[in-house]
């Protein structure tokens, strides 16, 4: 099977100082701008300082390319609402956007918010909203939905969305209602980085972070370096998993080890509440190998953790230069 491009999504690490959270977005956003990636990913939720809708609006109006991948959870808007906003982007730059289409906040959060469905049918709710999104990007006709958590009568969005500037849907839970509503709606399937690397690869999406450097030895000694373990930031994991009920956080979580292991794969920064993925570490040339790898096993589109200082994203660039992918 032939290797192909791969398109990427930087995301920075957990950031939890309000007065660098937009500087640290900015930097990556436009470097991200200047290097060639698809976009930046944005979250969403009660404890994220900025809106991604308004971070977005913020990043494409100082950026040449980029089409951010916006988080979306129905519990915040209406499938309307996300429709207006990708297609004012559209209009207004010329560009597309890619929407992470989650149902996940805290456990606290949701019921601030008075949202008590199950999680089995938060995901019918997601799966809904995809649906009602495309069609009203899609149509030139008013559109009727009837649906358990959503009804339209004679609902239309103008202008119609050109095909080139239609949104792109990812799902990243793992869960099995997930998994479902993933296949019924036709969204990219995302998942972790598998602790093996070589196995359960099963999706054309994956979730991860890239610690490298020209020596696999050199890469260990500054990944260790950069994420210090610390009991007080694994007491603040333990705390947080008490309030989600996230099916991949759990999976990550239980029974898992923080050591670096033989072949490059580190939950640490998971494990101490610095980052929401595992990540690769190794030299130039051993990432470039894996990501070929999985290039060649279907994987199109990565989720990528990322240090927001210039000289480590140059770091990460220089692991994909050695994939030829990039």
């Amino acid at each position: 099977m032939t290797s192909s491009r791969l398109r990427v999504f930087p995301a920075i690490s957990r950031n939890r100082d309000p007065k660098k959270y937009v500087g640290e977005l900015m930097r990556v956003a436009q470097f991200a701008d200047r290097s060639g990636f698809a976009g930046i990913l944005l979250f969403e939720g009660n404890d994220v300082f900025v809106e991604p809708w308004a971070m977005a609006q913020h990043i494409m109006g100082q950026t040449t390319r980029s089409s951010p991948l916006i988080a979306v959870n129905p519990v915040y808007m209406h499938p309307f609402t996300a429709a207006k906003f990708v297609s004012s982007f559209a209009q207004l730059y010329g560009r597309k956007v890619y929407l992470n289409m989650i149902t996940g906040t805290a456990v606290s959060d949701l019921q601030g918010l008075g949202d008590e469905q199950p999680h089995g049918d938060r995901y019918v709710r997601l799966g809904e909203f995809v649906a009602l999104m495309r069609q009203l990007l899609e149509n030139t006709r008013p559109v009727n939905f009837e649906g358990r958590f959503y009804r339209t009568s004679n609902l239309q969005l103008r202008p119609r969305l050109t095909r080139e500037l239609m949104p792109e849907f990812l799902i990243a839970g793992q869960s099995e209602a997930a998994q479902r509503v993933a296949r019924e709606t036709d969204c990219i399937k995302m998942q972790m980085l598998p602790p093996d690397l070589d196995r359960g690869l099963d999706a054309p999406g994956m979730n991860f972070g890239i610690f490298a450097r020209e020596s696999r030895e050199e890469a260990r000694r500054a990944a260790k370096t950069r994420f210090r373990d610390n009991p007080d930031d694994r007491e603040l994991l333990s705390l947080t998993m008490e309030n989600t009920d996230s099916v991949w956080k759990r999976h990550l979580y239980d029974g898992q080890s923080g050591e670096l292991q033989e072949n490059g794969y580190w939950l640490l920064p998971f494990l101490t509440f610095q980052a929401d993925c595992p990540y690769l570490v190794g030299s130039y040339a051993e990432i470039g190998d894996r990501l070929k790898d999985f290039a060649a096993k279907g994987l199109t589109t990565i989720m990528l953790d990322m240090v927001a200082d210039e000289t480590e994203m140059q770091h990460v660039c220089k692991a994909f230069a050695a994939s030829g992918l990039f």
